[in-house]
């Protein structure tokens, strides 16, 4: 038995072809100059990569601050004396 072929909503209507640029609403991209359209992307790029910069440094410092702490800690007896194995009896 073969599919009958049927019209697909929304394909082939009546309405939807033909339709030129001029027929579609117009958009903020279409209504600005260009030349104020290529400020704000570079004043986006701009933005990004100062949020990027900002993040690294962010990280940056806590890594050090981690770096630090972990320096502080191995100088401190009671803390190594914690940490280390108890099991004296591998050392003899």
């Amino acid at each position: 038995m073969a599919k009958k072929n049927r019209p697909r909503a929304g394909h082939n209507l009546p309405g939807t072809q033909g339709k030129s640029a001029a027929d579609r609403p117009a958009t903020l991209k279409d209504l600005l100059d260009p030349e104020i359209l290529n400020k704000l992307k570079t004043q986006q790029a701009e933005l990004e990569a100062e949020e990027a910069r900002r993040k690294e440094e962010k990280r940056r410092q806590e890594e050090e601050a981690r770096k630090a702490e972990q320096k502080r800690l191995e100088n401190d007896f009671e803390y190594l004396l914690n940490k280390s194995n108890q099991d004296w009896r591998k050392f003899k």
